[in-house]
């Protein structure tokens, strides 16, 4: 008995053992190109990608610089100026 069931199973079994052995070959086969072309895009980046970056960049120091020249401008107001500071009504030195 348990051999004409194991024999009434064997079809179906097989079917799903060569499914699932075509599918992990697709797999193995595509996974070398999948890896390099995943490279590719990470090592390059377009000339728009790299110019927003540097937007990004200018505004960020362009920021900076405006935080100082306030920075500098409130210690010229109230007399506590660095010697490095330029402020209105110094003489040259």
């Amino acid at each position: 008995m348990r051999l004409v069931f194991a024999l009434a199973l064997a079809p179906l079994l097989s079917g799903c053992v060569v499914g699932t052995i075509a599918e992990t070959a697709v797999d193995v086969v595509t996974l070398p190109v999948k890896a390099v072309s995943a490279g590719v895009d990470a090592a390059t980046t377009s000339q728009s990608e790299a110019d927003e970056k540097r937007g990004r960049e200018l505004r960020k120091q362009d920021e900076e610089r405006g935080r100082q020249l306030r920075a500098m401008e409130k210690r010229c107001r109230q007399g506590v100026a660095f010697e490095t500071d330029i402020c209105p009504g110094d003489k040259p030195r």
